[in-house]
Parts: C-alpha cells; sequence; structure tokens
C-alpha cells in the first residue's frame, strides 16, 4: 500500500511540474483537448490499426458519424485551447503503470541494486539510454552517443583501518565502521596521516549570508572537525540558510569540498540523527562497500582523509581535548563563533583496494522548436544508482532502491514521453542527464558541472527527481 501511495504521489508530483512547465512557458502548447488523448498527441501513431470498429463507408453516402480529423477539430477551435489544457493532456501520459513497470524493471534484483561500477548498473544505465532513444530524442553526448562516461576511482576500505586520538600519554582508539569510516581522493592503496585537530563549526563560508566559520584561520595541513547541517535559523533570523529549507552549505559533500579548498589534509564530519535525519547505519552502509571519487584534477583541490564519526566518538574525542559537543553545537550556531584548535594529534592508517573506472551519465535532448531560443536548456535530472550488494551482508543484501531513485528515473522517462510526443514541441530545449554516483557524493553531477555538454548559462532551469 505504502509503495502505490508513493507511485500516485510521483504520478501527481510529475503531472504538476509538466503543468508549472508549461504555464511558464505558454508557447509549449501540447494539443490533446480533443477525443482519445493518444491519438491526439502521437499523430505518428496514425498509420497503425485502430483498436475501434469503424463505420463502414458505403459509396456515394457520407458516413453520418464520421468523426472529424484532429487537426481540422483543432484549426476550427483553436480559441479553445490553453496552456493549462494543454499540460493536463500532456500529464495524461504520466500515469501509474508506466512508473510502475520502469521502477519494476529498474529495482529488480537483476541489475544488483545499480551499485556504481557494477554490472547491474550499466545495465540500468543502457535500459535508460534505450527508452531515449526509443522517444526519439537526441544523444547529447560528443560522437553520438547517450553516455557521457564519468571516470572515478573507486576505493574500498580495509575494516582494519583505525583512528588514534592521542593527548599527553593519553589516547582513544575508533574503531572502522562501528566509531567511524573514512576514504580518500588520493589513488594510493595506503593512507597514513599525522595532523593536528580544528573544529571549525559547521565548516560554511557563505558570503551571501553574511557567514564565515573559518574566520581567516590557517586550515593547511590539518584535520578538520565539523558539524553536518547549518546554524538553525533564530526568531531574529527566521530564514537563515533557507530557515527549514536545506542549502548546499549544509550538506556533507559540501564540507568536505571546503574544507579541501582551505587547504586541509582531512576532515571528519560528526554525525548526530538529529542533524542529518538518518541513523549511523545509513552512512555505515553507504561507507563500508566500494566508495567512489572523481579523477583528481588541478581545478580541484583533494583530501587526504574524508571521514565520518559517530555522535558517541565525537564526544569520546571532544571530552580528551577538554571540550563539550553540545557547548560546542551552541557556539556554532552564532556568528560570532571562532574556530577553536583541539589539543590532540590525529594519527591515521587505511588501506585499500583502489581501481580506476568509468560509469555513465545518460544524457538525451529533445531540440525545442523555436529558431532563437532553443539554445536555451531546461535541464531534467535524476540519479539512476543506488547501493548495490553487501556481500558482507547475509540475506537478503540487494539495496534495490526502488524508491531511491528508481521512482525518478521513472519519472524522467515519462516526462520524455509526453513531451516527445506533443505535436507541438517546447520552442526552449530540454535535457535529460540520469546522473551517476549521486550516492557516492554527487559524482556525476559534479562532472557534468566540469564537463558541461551545453553552455552552463544557456541552462536556465533544472527540476531535478529524487526521493
Amino acid at each position: 500500500m505504502r509503495a502505490r501511495f508513493l507511485i500516485l504521489a510521483r504520478v501527481g508530483i510529475l503531472a504538476l511540474s509538466l503543468v508549472l512547465l508549461i504555464g511558464e512557458y505558454p508557447d509549449l502548447a501540447i494539443p490533446g483537448m480533443f477525443g482519445d488523448t493518444a491519438e491526439a498527441m502521437a499523430p505518428q501513431r496514425s498509420r497503425r490499426r485502430s483498436s475501434r470498429r469503424r463505420t463502414p463507408r458505403r459509396r456515394g453516402r457520407a458516413v453520418a458519424n464520421q468523426r472529424p480529423s484532429f487537426d481540422k477539430v483543432l484549426a476550427a477551435n483553436r480559441e479553445l485551447v490553453s496552456p493549462e489544457t494543454d499540460a493536463q493532456a500532456a500529464a495524461a501520459m504520466i500515469d501509474e503503470p508506466s512508473l510502475r513497470a520502469h521502477i519494476r524493471f529498474l529495482a529488480d534484483d537483476l541489475l544488483e541494486g545499480r551499485g556504481t561500477g557494477s554490472r547491474g548498473g550499466l545495465l540500468a544505465a543502457r535500459y535508460i539510454a534505450a527508452q531515449f532513444e526509443s522517444l526519439g530524442l537526441e544523444p547529447a553526448s560528443p560522437a553520438g552517443s547517450f553516455l557521457q562516461e564519468v571516470r572515478m576511482i573507486g576505493s574500498r576500505t580495509d575494516p582494519a583501518a583505525r583512528l588514534k586520538l592521542s593527548r599527553s600519554g593519553t589516547s582513544i582508539e575508533l574503531l572502522y565502521g562501528t566509531d567511524f569510516v573514512g576514504g580518500s581522493d588520493l589513488e594510493q592503496p595506503e593512507i597514513n596521516l599525522e595532523s593536528d585537530l580544528l573544529f571549525v563549526g559547521y565548516g560554511i563560508s557563505s558570503p551571501e549570508q553574511g557567514w564565515d566559520d573559518y574566520k581567516g584561520i590557517d586550515a593547511r595541513g590539518k584535520t578538520l572537525v565539523i558539524l553536518v547541517n547549518e546554524p538553525p535559523p533564530t526568531s531574529a533570523e527566521p530564514e537563515l540558510f533557507g530557515g527549514r529549507a536545506l542549502t548546499y552549505q549544509g550538506r556533507w559533500t559540501y564540507k568536505f569540498e571546503e574544507a579541501a579548498r582551505r587547504g586541509a589534509a582531512g576532515a571528519i564530519l560528526v554525525h548526530t540523527p538529529q542533524s542529518v535525519g538518518y541513523d549511523w547505519s545509513v552512512v555505515r552502509n553507504s561507507w563500508t562497500g566500494e566508495r567512489f571519487s572523481l579523477g583528481p584534477d588541478e581545478q580541484s583541490p583533494t583530501l587526504t582523509l574524508k571521514s565520518w564519526v559517530t555522535e558517541e566518538a565525537a564526544r569520546r574525542l571532544l571530552t580528551l581535548a577538554g571540550q563539550d559537543l553540545d557547548q560546542l553545537q551552541q557556539a556554532a550556531s552564532g556568528r560570532d563563533f571562532q574556530p577553536t584548535l583541539l589539543p590532540l594529534k590525529l594519527s591515521a592508517a587505511l588501506r585499500s583496494d583502489v581501481r580506476s573506472i568509468t560509469s555513465p551519465n545518460v544524457v538525451g535532448i529533445l531540440r525545442g522548436s523555436d529558431p532563437t531560443l532553443r539554445r536555451q536548456i531546461v535541464a531534467l535530472t535524476a540519479h539512476w544508482d543506488h547501493l548495490g550488494i553487501r556481500p558482507e551482508q547475509p540475506g537478503d543484501n540487494i539495496y534495490n532502491g526502488a524508491i531511491d531513485n528508481a521512482s525518478g528515473i521513472a519519472g524522467m522517462i515519462t516526462v520524455a514521453r509526453a513531451l516527445s510526443y506533443a505535436r507541438i514541441k517546447p520552442r526552449r530545449s530540454v535535457l535529460f542527464i540520469a546522473t551517476t554516483a549521486e550516492e557516492q557524493g554527487l559524482l556525476g553531477a559534479e562532472y557534468y558541472l566540469r564537463h558541461p555538454l551545453v553552455p552552463i548559462t544557456d541552462t536556465i532551469a533544472n527540476l531535478n527527481l529524487d526521493s
């Protein structure tokens, strides 16, 4: 029942999105208000036999009930057509059976949880590409391909990895999976790091919000301890960082990126169920399997250590440093927060199995009809990957990802179908991007931004589907 409710909800959301898209751009008219919707929206099907019984035509006599062609009805009643009814006709092609069929295939055990770099993941990407091709979308990647290959480094950390925190002869050791998880941006099988620790609050530097947790401190060579999410809104600033909404500065990926930009050697994120909205098991399951990162390039700084610790482990290490987590969280919630150097030494030793792979974004484009406006892009995005298989887990160890995010990909395909079968195409082009490695930290999306297939300045909107 819950699954069916979610599918029906997805139908409604996608239909509303299409209505809003048409409403925003009234020139995106899709005829379909007269007669059978499929006939109205798919004139290319007119050569097929209809399943309806036809009234036989008699020589010399007109058939009294013959239905006038759609084009004639539309020409005679064009003033009755509105963007709203056109959008509703397109939305009628986004239905539960279509969504359910795509979800059923993408979440099948055959696809092995659609893990990045896995056989099942490649099957999912090929399936999406085949759907794009069948709908008449153009390949958006060079050389006429629907696949934009993303080069990544895969790394599986040995569970024997340890983090050791020391102060004046006293030390604590954190256990992998139980107390912490981690990896590295470096393409190296063995990582050894010795560094000081620096607490930087939420680790945010946001000129538009007038917020800077770093306050000019030199973070180079240090390992940063960072809170996840954002400073909470206050009565004086109810819309601080979007209020209850999460901005990009609150995402864990941003914390690592900003730490790397600051020249830090490593970053440790503090997990609490309240700050992230999910249990430690979600982090552990995601990080104890193979992790991926984009291949290093000159434009992107790297971290030697990227790690999460449990709330209990964070309290232990802060107690050793003479600090209290609750007090530091309170201090980090104010604009006058100052970063705090912790009197601890970190010693990290990680061994990993490392490999280089490619995994594709799937990209297709529906060209706009207007010779001038077609250069403008409306992007519709959704990630196809999930968590794959956990071989060490007993029983059912396939993470099928029906909701996250087979439902989003199903929505993308059905929207592409509705638009591709329209008699009158959108004046602006619509770019469909099914991204890889979202569960690894938005890697497919980041790669696309580094290597866009159309100029980013021409991309006027992005609608993302994720559950």
